[in-house]
């Protein structure tokens, strides 16, 4: 599994969040479950495999910190989504932008335009391509203006 395959996976689950009461790690035990990753392989490819350790690892410190800093990530969504009311934006957009700006506020491994580039990528498999724009440019001034900012 490579880690564009981890990140899209970690999106499922950041967005299945909003639909469940479960504790963020209880949701992850039955969703990172072998048993799960069985079931979801039927319908999804994405699912063929289980992640490694490290992978594993990384998922549920995406999701986890998406859900810690949930109502922060939203925040700097509406922030930055000019003219949109943030209700107006997709489960599947919000999320997609949750996991890339919780990468670059929180995981300075991961290089700001690889987030980037990522959730643009999973946003042209799940949206219209007007959306994977619209992504692009939110992340885009969240970069140039949230975090030099954070930075300094």
């Amino acid at each position: 599994m490579t880690r564009s395959t981890a990140r899209e996976i970690a999106m499922h689950l950041a967005y299945q969040l909003s639909f469940t009461e479960l504790p963020v790690e209880e949701f992850l035990d039955q969703q990172l479950s072998a048993e799960r990753f069985a079931e979801l392989a039927a319908e999804d490819e994405l699912y063929a495999d289980m992640p490694n350790a490290k992978q594993e690892e990384y998922i549920r410190r995406l999701v986890s910190g998406v859900a810690e800093h949930a109502a922060e990530l939203d925040a700097d969504i509406a922030k930055y989504a000019q003219g949109w009311r943030f209700e107006r934006i997709s489960l599947v957009a919000s999320a997609i932008m949750r996991v890339a700006m919780y990468e670059i506020l929180y995981m300075a491994d991961i290089p700001q335009g690889a987030a980037i580039s990522e959730a643009v990528e999973i946003a042209k498999k799940y949206e219209i391509p007007e959306v994977a724009k619209f992504i692009n440019g939110i992340l885009g001034s969240f970069v140039r203006g949230e975090v030099k900012v954070k930075d300094e």
